[in-house]
């Protein structure tokens, strides 16, 4: 029996939920020999540069860090590090076949939904806004075909009707850790033996465009309130109001009535009129101003009363 302590991992991770799961395995005294994750960026009015998340944990720990703008360009130097395994979680960019063939356990991911659905770059935005009630993690082979491998795992994560994707995606970095802890031991000493996936199930999770956080009005309530939950708190959807963009960080269906569509309605609260309902949106945040509870928007906004937005 192999320890899995004693197995050199190389993680390959970039925003927050994967920072958490690495956080955690170093935590369990896992061997993680470095980390590869995407370039920091520029973030801010201010265009400074921060750290991404698994980079930050990394160097808590003195953990190596490797940074390359195009790893299917780049990876020769993984030879040195001479990982047993790879392991990936939300890294970013597609894995070339050369990096896969290195390390003498190959390379496993885990990947934001069960599989064969929701493959791709988006499988947590696009569940939620396909109003899936479930969704989780997946253990799987890394092969050159984009999240085609052989499953070895998964955990199931419950998604409640109040639940957006930042709160989704601690939910699912926990299943991550669980996977991982679980099943990583099992793999290392040939005991999962892998399913190939059902190619006729298959879904794809295509990345979130720009123009796609613009909400429509040709939605009904239901799908325009999943969209709102998809992509909140960041990147936040939104509408103009007087040429501002109007963030909705959070909206429920009530039973108020119709009036013209777009219509915003403020009183001690904020409201929208949909095609199909009124809609309270509890959280938002215009342009140049902090996001904020909607009474607290409502004590300054009442000019806005009756202005239908686009």
């Amino acid at each position: 029996m192999k320890d899995i302590k004693d197995i050199r991992i190389l993680y390959m991770g970039t925003p927050e939920i994967s920072a958490k799961t690495l956080e955690d395995l170093i935590s369990y005294g896992y061997n993680i020999v470095g980390v590869i994750a995407q370039c920091d960026k520029e973030v801010g009015r201010k265009h400074q540069i921060e750290k991404v998340p698994t980079k930050v944990v990394a160097e808590l720990h003195n953990i190596p860090v490797y940074q390359v703008e195009r790893i299917r360009d780049n990876y020769e130097f993984v030879k040195e590090i001479n990982p047993d395994l790879i392991l990936t979680f939300s890294y970013g960019q597609i894995i070339p076949k050369g990096l896969i063939d290195i390390p003498k356990y190959g390379c496993l991911n885990l990947h934001g939904s069960l599989l064969p659905k929701y493959r791709g770059a988006a499988p947590i935005q696009r569940a939620i806004m396909d109003g899936e009630t479930e969704t989780g993690i997946t253990l799987m082979e890394m092969v050159e075909a984009m999240d085609a491998g052989k499953m070895y795992a998964t955990i199931k994560v419950k998604i409640s009707e109040d639940m957006n994707y930042t709160l989704l995606c601690d939910s699912l970095a926990r299943a991550a850790t669980k996977c991982a802890l679980e099943y990583l031991p099992k793999y290392i000493n040939g005991e999962l033996p892998g399913i190939e996936q059902d190619e006729s199930q298959v879904t794809i999770a295509k990345k979130i465009k720009p123009e796609e956080e613009k909400l429509s009005f040709d939605l009904s309530a239901t799908d325009f309130i999943n969209k709102v939950r998809a992509l909140s708190f960041t990147p936040g959807a939104y509408l103009y109001l007087d040429n501002l963009k109007l963030k909705i960080f959070e909206a429920e269906v009530t039973n108020l009535p119709l009036r013209n569509l777009g219509e915003l309605i403020i009183q001690k609260g904020v409201y929208l009129s949909l095609k199909d309902k009124v809609i309270h949106i509890k959280k938002l945040q215009l342009e140049g101003k902090k996001m904020m509870d909607d009474k607290s928007f409502a004590n300054g906004a009442q000019k806005y009363n009756g202005y239908i937005l686009k």
